[in-house]
């Protein structure tokens, strides 16, 4: 394949070319290699050494001898050969070029991001060649190299070329065919160039694999593989987990197929391990998500475990929580050699020389201490906090369950009228519910079958919620159902008790505590089902289908992929650290082993079309359509901040994606015609959703319009979606009083000693009841490596490169994007400013930022990423 064409040879005749490759240790992180301070373009040369990887010296402190030993040593161990689109050799593909090397390193771009070096390289070229729209590359050193991109000068008739590459290139040994890249055109399958077409198919082949084997950490190839690696049979019963895909009883979205060996203990189980991530998956970035990625590997795999033998009982009183931000813990000599050696610990665990671990102080609490415990706060992040997309409209009463009776009995509520009625203001339960003033977050259905296993070693109950808008637009809530299993058996039902506000006495201590028992399942559904499933788990099989089968040239590859930025690579981590039999997740979190047996069991319900938001809010009951409002839509709670802010968000999302799929889908025919495009979501459905492949609300992409919700809802999901799920978990989870994952014990009986002391202490029933000290600490580590921005991050209506495509059309419609963003930020600023609007801050004066598109970096409580990069 690398032999020359002949014709070329001594026509004297050159292409000008420029190569930029990266750093390797600026992009892996886990793998860090040559000199580790950051390089900027004007001392680029001291860094070079980091191109070819770790363990080969080739820098000097001399600049003119780096230069030499490293031109020398790169010399001809990097081959270039263009590939011409125009014109072909005997077998119809496009002609290859004679193989050119890299030559001298140029010093003088100022564009260059940090890490980033330059090379001259200069490929014979005559007319009878054509126009090089694709290159192959060859690595003939035993490390990879970051390739970036090739920019071709002055090519008669075309000017620049541009091949926009960002790819590990492995030794040339490792592939079965030599590496590939494409210009930075987009071409539909019947436009593609006759001599391009074969390369464009091979390609696509290379990355599907043949589905056999191990996969290699070098390799590229992306499968399809069930949720069989969380557990650890082999170390005991007790970290055995289900098989989450392939079977109705538990099933799944997909993940990346790794091909581990299986356990002993369980042949159709992966042993676990180092996830494979395909080699591009994980390029890393400079300072970057890589930092908080491998923060949180360190974090369970290293600290978390020292901490645990010293940090365990109960908070004593709220003061000592608040401890954690204002004063700290103070740690032993041994703990603190554990996480010293760790810089990226340095951040989160914030020591000094007196030993103290302190988190930052979570936003929740920053002006008032103890508006959290009100009634409005409680309901107001119900629509305004981490979680505000699970309320719904009441629209019957009594409360309906949709458990199969015949295994889990009557589950209808035990709330009665008149309950609800004391706090009614004066209105009837059905006059209320017919001026669509009752709302409701239920979690019955949720957890009951899974209440009487996760009590044998907590204590908990499924809760209903019932809310009531009041004239100035807040909520408040009027009664919680607490809800255990029957004694005597699932088909008998459940034991309920109801619980009313209150405001003094013990009655008002027991309120708390039933608001603390809602908030643990609220929770454990944030996390587990809004942030984790619905979020991280259901796109991944996206990413898999569109890497399969759509082109690097395609446009809806273009359209899709900043969207899935280390998508990929967080998931695999979350498979090793967080989500894993006795990870993180298992530890802090009410569910415990059961935790993602519960996702699977929501996976059941799970609608695709249903994620787009307006459908969403249809779905819940809290919008109606009507053409005469924005967005086409009538929120039922008008100061709803999520929906508010989302919904302009959505739009801007929506009509982004409608240009731009008009410029290359003149009619519907076009769609059904596009044979990369059909195929990848068949194989997102039939493959990736497999379990749910059968359901009749997927659409089938036979239309313009179903192409343009399907992409909307994808890039909604991976960006807007996921930060407004994400990004406030510390923000409001920080104070652990605000937002408890574990509950230990219930409701205190009168005539009890727990009751007497609810009596005597309110604050230490209330700690007794909630989250304990260690638990604490993982949960609190965790979710504020969640919650930052990398300085990398590259936000809604940003593309980290400029040439991301060469469509001018395509260019302009992003760049209108892009503005419509930044209009939607100023309003939504407006509007935390209006005091009309109570919702907006709160009894916390905490403003709703979450989907303010921008951040910088760190721990902002804002900030819209494009894709699911933490």
């Amino acid at each position: 394949m690398f032999s020359g064409v002949s014709g070329l040879i001594n026509r004297g005749q050159k292409l000008k070319g420029t190569v930029v490759l990266m750093r390797k240790n600026v992009l892996d992180v886990n793998k860090a290699a040559g000199v580790t301070s950051d390089v900027t373009s004007g001392d680029v040369i001291r860094g070079l050494g980091g191109i070819i990887g770790g363990g080969i010296d080739v820098v000097t402190t001399v600049a003119g001898t780096t230069i030499d030993n490293l031109t020398s040593f790169l010399g001809r161990n990097v081959g270039l050969q263009l590939i011409s689109a125009t014109a072909t050799d005997a077998s119809g593909k496009g002609k290859v070029g004679k193989e050119t090397f890299l030559e001298g390193i140029i010093l003088s771009l100022p564009t260059l991001g940090a890490g980033q070096s330059a090379f001259d390289i200069h490929f014979e070229w005559d007319s009878n060649f054509g126009i090089p729209e694709a290159f192959y590359i060859r690595n003939y050193m035993q490390v990879e190299f970051f390739l970036v991109s090739l920019t071709l000068e002055d090519v008669p008739n075309q000017g620049t070329i541009r091949f926009v590459c960002n790819s590990w290139v492995n030794n040339f040994k490792s592939y079965e065919k030599d590496r590939i890249f494409f210009v930075n055109k987009t071409y539909l399958p019947s436009e593609t160039p006759a001599a391009l077409v074969k390369y464009r198919e091979e390609e696509l082949k290379t990355l599907r694999g043949n589905g056999k084997g191990e996969r290699k950490e070098w390799e590229r190839i992306y499968d399809y593989d069930v949720y069989n690696d969380l557990g650890k049979p082999d170390s005991g019963e007790k970290y055995a987990r289900p098989i989450l895909g392939g079977s109705s009883t538990h099933p799944y979205p997909r993940r990346v197929r790794t091909g581990r060996r299986p356990t002993r203990k369980d042949p159709n189980s992966e042993s676990p391990g180092d996830s494979y991530i395909p080699r591009d998956e994980n390029f890393g970035h400079l300072k970057s998500s890589d930092f908080l990625i491998y923060t949180l590997k360190s974090l369970s795999q290293a600290v978390l475990p020292a901490l645990q033998s010293v940090i365990f009982g109960e908070f004593g009183s709220f003061d000592e929580v608040r401890g954690l931000q204002e004063g700290g813990i103070k740690l032993p000599t041994d703990v603190l050699s554990a996480i010293s050696p760790l810089p990226a610990l340095k951040e989160i665990f914030r020591t000094d020389g007196e030993q103290v671990l302190k988190f930052p102080p979570p936003h929740v609490i920053n002006v008032s201490k103890s508006a959290w415990m009100t009634d409005e706060e409680f309901a107001r992040e119900m629509i305004a906090g981490v979680n505000p997309c699970v309320i719904r409209l009441l629209q019957e009463f009594p409360v309906q369950s949709k458990l199969d009776a015949t295994i889990y009995g009557d589950q209808t509520s035990k709330i009665t009228k008149e309950q609800l009625e004391i706090n009614l203001e004066g209105q009837t339960v059905e006059e209320a519910l017919s001026f669509q003033r009752l709302f409701i977050l239920d979690y019955n259905d949720a957890f009951i079958p899974y209440l009487r296993k996760i009590n044998e070693f907590a204590k908990a109950y499924a809760t209903r919620t019932i809310l009531f808008l009041k004239d100035d637009g807040t909520l408040k809530p009027i009664a919680i159902e607490l809800s255990l299993p029957h004694p005597n058996g699932d088909q008998f039902g459940s034991e309920s008790k109801v619980i009313l506000p209150a405001t003094e006495g013990a009655e008002s201590t027991i309120w708390l505590l039933a608001k603390a028992h809602v908030i643990v399942n609220d929770s454990c559904y944030h996390q587990l089902m809004s942030h984790w499933l619905n979020t991280h788990a259901v796109i991944e099989p996206f990413v898999i289908a569109t890497n399969r089968n759509l082109s690097v040239l395609h446009p809806i590859y273009k359209l899709l992929y900043p969207h899935y930025r280390d998508t990929i690579n967080i998931n695999g981590l979350a498979r090793q650290s967080l989500i894993n039999a006795d990870g993180i997740i298992e530890q802090s979190f009410l569910p415990g082993p059961y935790s993602l047996e519960i996702s699977s069991a929501v996976y059941k319900n799970w609608v695709f079309t249903d994620q787009a938001l307006p459908a969403d809010l249809i779905k819940r009951g809290l919008a109606i359509k009507d053409p005469s409002s924005p967005h086409g839509l009538q929120l039922l709670i008008k100061d709803y901040p999520y929906a508010t802010d989302g919904l302009e968000i959505w739009d801007a999302i929506n009509t982004w994606v409608r240009e731009y799929v008009s410029l290359y889908y003149p009619t519907d025919e076009a769609i059904r015609k596009d044979a990369e495009l059909q195929a990848w979501w068949k194989e997102a459905v039939e493959k990736g959703h497999a379990d749910l492949k059968d359901k009749p609300w997927w659409p089938k992409l036979q239309n313009v319009e179903e192409l343009i919700q399907s992409a909307s809802i994808i890039i909604w999901t991976a960006s807007a979606l996921h930060a407004a799920v994400n990004f406030g978990q510390y923000p409001y989870g920080g104070y652990i009083l605000n937002r408890p994952t574990i509950s230990r014990r219930l409701i205190p009986e009168q005539g009890t000693p727990e009751y007497d002391e609810l009596v005597k202490s309110p604050q230490t029933a209330y700690l007794r009841t909630i989250t304990p000290k260690y638990q604490t600490i993982v949960d609190l580590s965790v979710i504020e490596i969640l919650s930052r921005h990398a300085s990398d991050e590259v936000y809604l209506g940003e593309n980290n490169d400029p040439n991301w495509t060469s469509d001018s059309k395509a260019l302009q419609a992003f760049k209108k994007f892009g503005k419509k963003l930044v209009e939607i930020e100023e309003k939504i600023t407006a509007r935390n400013s209006d005091p009309n609007l109570r919702n907006r801050t709160g009894p916390v004066h905490l403003p709703y930022t979450l989907l303010l598109p921008t951040s910088k970096e760190g721990l902002t409580f804002r900030g819209i990423p494009n894709s699911i990069s933490i």
